[in-house]
């Protein structure tokens, strides 16, 4: 394989390299293998999307937004009842895309390739940022890349590209200790909102320090391991998108709970017939082996968001129920007796080799019965890592079961072929027309005593 010349970063700084780099992307360095992996991400995401406007934290994100007015608006997903300033449109949506966790892990007249294009800057820009900083990544690097696609898609110079990056960085940062949360989501929403307004702001004059991801006078001055090394030239760029992997999940949790219910679903093979129930009461212990991730480890969840990040839950739902589905994380099911019994039988080891990577880490289960017999399973990936990629057909069915939740049957097909097609897509307004969707049922809140809580405050 021949590998790409790069850059080294002292013949320019970090941040004249990114903004560089956003101008100077055309769509010709888009390879077919790019673009179809987009879209697969870009359906993905929309499905995780409209499922994530039936929860609870995107109904108290959209109620505080429309506290704001402009007028230009644009589309909330599923929503046409809810028409929103652009920044805050954003900020619901990207709410929506992670409330439940089930979104992918590593959006003058548009067209489908200009969105295709500006959505691989962005990808490519928080990527590279990754390799720099180490906060929640979407905190941080999404933001970074949100300017970066909306500096694109707004066609700014290299100058203004590069004040777009310096913005961003002064709405960038969220703690870890927010995970498991329903702040959570906020992660997203925010990188998406300020990564749009950094690039207005940009648009309009607004100046910051043109060096602020380099280490003599910016971010990466308060970071004393920030070490840069190389950032890919142009040329290199479709080759190093090439290599970018995804994974998609099957299940609205953290990507590492994917390897506990891959092995747990195995091992309970070994316990009972596919539709019999399992037997609790001859369970004695249960020992994961897994990476040393905290914020994953959730003893007894108390909420859909901590067993969202529990590694405990999970592998006592997968042996309980022989699958884990959305409902799987409501709270009668995550309270049930049965659950909790299990739970309390659950050990975990941290093996010396099992690295929190997701390219190796690994979970491995043993049960051992009262009778003193122990069934172990390991699983090294799953189905939908990019090591073991899901199909194009499992990928769409994923998009019809959550999608469906707000849109008739002919408006999701209609999404999926626009999609599909979404680089020959000459006007992006008919992409947007179906991301309006039908009015969906009211979800039930405490709206009124919110409006009462913000007229007290004007």
């Amino acid at each position: 394989m021949m590998y790409p010349v790069l850059t080294l970063f002292p013949l320019k700084s970090v941040t004249e390299s990114f903004a560089t780099t956003i101008h100077g992307l055309k769509a010709g360095h888009l390879t077919d293998r790019i673009i179809q992996r987009s879209k697969r991400m870009i359906l993905d995401t929309l499905g995780a999307g409209f499922l994530g406007t039936s929860t609870e934290v995107f109904h108290k994100a959209s109620q505080y937004s429309k506290i704001y007015s402009s007028n230009i608006t644009s589309t909330v997903w599923g929503r046409p009842d809810i028409r929103l300033p652009p920044t805050y449109a954003a900020f619901v949506n990207g709410v929506a895309i992670h409330s439940m966790d089930f979104d992918d892990t590593w959006s003058p007249k548009f067209s489908g390739l200009d969105l295709l294009l500006a959505f691989n800057v962005g990808l490519y820009i928080s990527n590279c940022a990754s390799l720099l900083f180490r906060f929640h990544p979407p905190s941080v690097v999404g933001t970074l890349g949100s300017a970066a696609a909306a500096s694109k898609f707004l066609g700014l110079s290299s100058t203004k590209c590069q004040e777009a990056l310096a913005i961003a960085v002064s709405h960038a940062g969220a703690p870890m200790a927010n995970a498991a949360t329903q702040t959570k989501p906020l992660h997203i929403g925010n990188a998406a909102k300020h990564g749009i307004e950094a690039a207005f702001l940009a648009i309009l004059g607004l100046q910051g320090n043109k060096q602020v991801l380099d280490l003599e006078a910016g971010f990466g001055a308060f970071y004393a391991n920030y070490s840069p090394k190389v950032l890919p030239n142009l040329d290199s760029y479709s080759w190093l998108l090439d290599q970018q992997d995804v994974a998609f999940k099957h299940f609205p949790a953290h990507l590492s709970t994917h390897w506990v219910a891959d092995a747990a679903a195995s091992v309970r093979k070994n316990l009972v017939a596919e539709t019999d129930l399992l037997p609790i009461d001859y369970i004695k212990r249960i020992v994961l082996r897994i990476p040393n991730v905290q914020y994953v480890n959730r003893p007894f969840p108390d909420s859909e968001h901590e067993a969202r990040h529990s590694f405990q839950y999970v592998a006592c739902a997968m042996l309980l129920d022989g699958g884990i589905t959305v409902a799987s994380f409501h709270e009668c099911q995550i309270n049930r007796p049965q659950v909790r019994e299990l739970l309390s039988k659950v050990e975990l080891e941290y093996p010396p080799d099992n690295l929190p990577s997701f390219n190796t880490l690994y979970c491995e289960i043993s049960v051992t019965l009262k009778d003193g017999a122990t069934f172990t399973h390991r699983s090294d990936t799953f189905y939908g890592h990019w090591r073991k990629p899901v199909s194009q057909e499992d990928l769409e069915e994923k998009f019809r079961a959550n999608a469906s939740k707000m849109l008739s049957c002919d408006m999701v097909e209609s999404l999926i072929k626009t999609v599909e097609n979404l680089e020959d897509l000459e006007d992006c307004s008919v992409l947007t027309a179906l991301l309006k969707g039908p009015s969906p049922p009211e979800v039930a809140s405490n709206s009124s005593a919110y409006n009462n809580s913000i007229t007290n405050l004007s």
